[in-house]
């Protein structure tokens, strides 16, 4: 394929390239753009202009260094095998060919998308928003030759995006809603997504019909449909094998795919649990269920979150402990439309060990949420400290706070050791980690014999939030 037209090189060389803000010439969409998407459509073959490329709003030679802008993407294709199933799966590879532009990073997806170009980049001449959509064409095209025709439309004028976001969120809310069907034990088959593997070398989306992908872009049905016409693609099939436990949802034929695509480094994965052997998270998840141990309880947080949650830490701070293609205990990727589903961490206690979440996420999802917990829920509005978020849930009787008598009865038994120079065995293995979030050492113990005089048993924190 020649892009010789085309001012800087394409490849999968530069998939998985970082652009720092010290780097950057523009910025598109992105966490301080409230509007900005990436829709495709299916079309009838006489309703687009095969190859048009159509910029609506300043192009990159108009845009200022180091400025930010609303944005938009709008694929439109047709062709004979080209059905609405599509649309996800070819939404999804808007992600990865961006990324194969030298100088462009595209992170995340739908109404979420940030990407960002580099001054190096532009400074060779990439320039104009034309440039980006001759790549995307030929890509689509040589890629998935169920393309027939395909028009590229950029949006960067503000009133424009405004125009198309609800169309954008209408397509993407009725997606979801049919894909609210089926349950994970009607199919044999689930579906990987090796996507964002070049920014997360070890990780893989399981996409179950309960468990959308960690980017709310893929459904079983998207994953189903991308299989069928690419099966050698980033989409394909995973048998479930035989079902180790349903209710945590390990199965050998997961367990064997992440295997594969993990090289060895995640062998078995519980696709309903933030804590035992969770999956994996890429980075381009949508939110994050993270610990709260000061009350046994997730707390929720999604990416257009503004500042920092009831832990003191904000969303990007969190990321970073979460992505990577790591198993990461405590700290996990999720999609908001796997909130909707009665899978929803199941294993951790689904929604009555849930503590905290933004009002915004709240209203999306609270029809989903067990009627008897809705209002035991707090968000940014009710309280914002771990002190009030411990008087809250007293107040309101959420069920985590039956979890603390259980652990204070547990300390009591543990910290009553005697004192008379008796040892504390530790049969088999132990784990300790010693560190914060984002990094520690951990330590194993093993078949261990422990003296003290006196084992005392006690919560750090004051229970507020740090200033």
């Amino acid at each position: 394929m020649s892009f010789e037209d085309i001012p800087v090189d394409v490849g999968v060389v530069y998939e998985g390239e970082r652009v720092r803000g010290k780097d950057m010439y523009v910025e598109l969409g992105g966490p301080k753009m409230e509007q900005k998407f990436e829709l495709a459509l299916a079309r009838e073959m006489g309703d687009i202009e095969d190859e048009k490329v159509t910029v609506i709003g300043p192009d990159l030679k108009d845009m200022e260094e180091g400025s930010y802008h609303p944005f938009g993407i709008l694929i439109e294709v047709a062709g004979k095998e080209i059905e609405p199933d599509l649309e996800g799966v070819i939404e999804r590879r808007i992600h990865e060919y961006v990324n194969f532009v030298e100088g462009m990073m595209h992170l995340n997806q739908r109404y979420d998308i940030w990407i960002r170009l580099n001054k190096r980049s532009f400074e060779k001449g990439f320039n104009t928003f034309e440039f980006l959509g001759k790549v995307l064409v030929r890509l689509f095209k040589s890629e998935m030759n169920i393309i027939e025709k395909i028009q590229v439309t950029f949006f960067t004028d503000p009133e424009k995006i405004a125009e198309r976001y609800d169309e954008a969120i209408n397509r993407y809310n009725e997606r979801d809603a049919r894909a609210r069907g089926l349950s994970d034990p009607d199919v044999d088959t689930f579906y990987g997504c090796s996507l964002c593997q070049s920014f997360a070398p070890t990780h893989i989306c399981v996409i179950t019909p309960q468990r959308y992908a960690n980017c709310g872009a893929i459904s079983w049905f998207d994953g189903r449909a991308a299989a069928r016409v690419d099966p050698k693609g980033p989409l394909y099939a995973i048998s479930k094998g035989d079902t180790i436990d349903e209710f945590s949802g390990e199965y050998t034929g997961v367990n064997q795919i992440s295997a594969e695509k993990s090289l060895g480094k995640v062998t078995s994965v519980a696709l309903y649990s933030a804590f035992d052997k969770p999956h994996t998270s890429c980075g381009c998840f949508e939110a994050i269920a993270f610990v709260i141990p000061e009350v046994d309880g997730l707390g929720v947080v999604h990416r257009d979150f503004k500042g920092e949650t009831v832990n003191g830490l904000p969303f990007s701070s969190m990321a970073d402990s979460t992505a990577g293609g790591r198993q990461v205990p405590g700290f996990h990727g999720l999609s908001i439309e796997y909130m909707r589903s009665p899978r929803f961490l199941q294993v951790d206690g689904g929604y009555d060990r849930v503590v905290w979440m933004p009002d915004s996420v709240k209203q999306r999802i609270y029809e989903f949420m067990p009627e008897d917990i809705r209002d035991k829920i707090p968000t940014e509005n009710d309280v914002m400290t771990i002190g009030d978020l411990k008087t809250f849930l007293k107040e309101k009787n959420h069920p985590v706070v039956e979890r603390w008598v259980e652990i204070e009865e547990d300390e009591t038994a543990l910290a009553e050791v005697s004192d008379t120079g008796d040892y504390v065995s530790v049969p088999g293995e132990m784990t300790a980690m010693v560190g914060g979030i984002g990094g520690g050492l951990e330590i194993i113990f093993k078949n261990a014999k422990i003296y003290a005089e006196k084992v005392i048993i006690r919560k750090t924190g004051k229970g507020g939030k740090k200033k």
